[in-house]
C-alpha cells in the first residue's frame, strides 16, 4: 500500500509541475511569465441582491496594468466565492476577452457606486470574442462562471467594497 501511495503522490506532483510549466511556457511565448495570484492584493467584497441577500467573496485586486492584463488567465479552477476586481480611475469604455482563461467566468460591469450594470454570464473559455457593456463603466468583477445564476445575482444588485462611492 505504501509503494502505491508513493507512486500516486509522485504522479500527482509530476502532473502539477507539468501544468505549471505549460502555463509558464504559454506566458513566456507572449513575452511575460504570469504572476502568481498569491502575489495580488486580496480583499473581501459582498454583493447585496435585490432581495436583500448578502453574498460574500474573497477577491484578488488587479491593481496594476500588468495585473489587469493578466486577470484570471492560466487559472484552471476557482471557488464560487472568489473573484477578481478591476478598478478604473473614472468611467471608461471597457472590454474584456477570455484568451488563455481556462475557466468560464461571469463578468460583471459596475458603476462608481458598485451597482451592477451588465453581466456577461458564463463567458466562453479561451475565446478572443470581445466582451463589454454598452456603456462606460468604473469597475469589472470576474466571478466563477455560473455563480451569478446559482447565487441569484442580477443586474441592479450592488457590490459592497470600500473602493466604491457611497450612495
Amino acid at each position: 500500500m505504501q509503494i502505491w501511495q508513493g507512486k500516486f503522490f509522485a504522479a500527482r506532483a509530476l502532473l502539477t509541475i507539468g501544468l505549471l510549466l505549460g502555463a509558464a511556457y504559454t506566458a513566456r511565448a507572449q513575452g511575460t511569465a504570469p504572476e502568481p495570484l498569491s502575489a495580488f492584493p486580496q480583499s473581501l467584497l459582498a454583493i447585496r441582491t435585490g432581495s436583500g441577500k448578502v453574498v460574500n467573496f474573497k477577491i484578488w485586486l488587479a491593481d496594476t496594468r500588468r495585473r489587469e492584463e493578466q486577470g484570471m488567465m492560466f487559472i484552471r479552477e476557482m471557488d464560487e466565492h472568489t473573484g477578481m476586481l478591476f478598478m478604473f480611475p473614472e468611467n471608461k469604455p471597457v472590454s474584456m476577452w477570455m484568451r488563455n482563461t481556462y475557466v468560464s467566468l461571469d463578468i460583471l460591469f459596475l458603476d462608481a457606486h458598485g451597482k451592477i450594470d451588465y453581466i456577461a454570464a458564463q463567458a466562453t473559455p479561451q475565446s478572443d470574442t470581445i466582451i463589454g457593456p454598452p456603456t462606460p463603466e468604473f469597475a469589472v468583477l470576474e466571478l466563477k462562471g455560473g455563480a451569478c445564476e446559482h447565487l441569484g445575482i442580477k443586474a441592479g444588485d450592488v457590490v459592497l467594497h470600500n473602493n466604491f462611492k457611497k450612495l
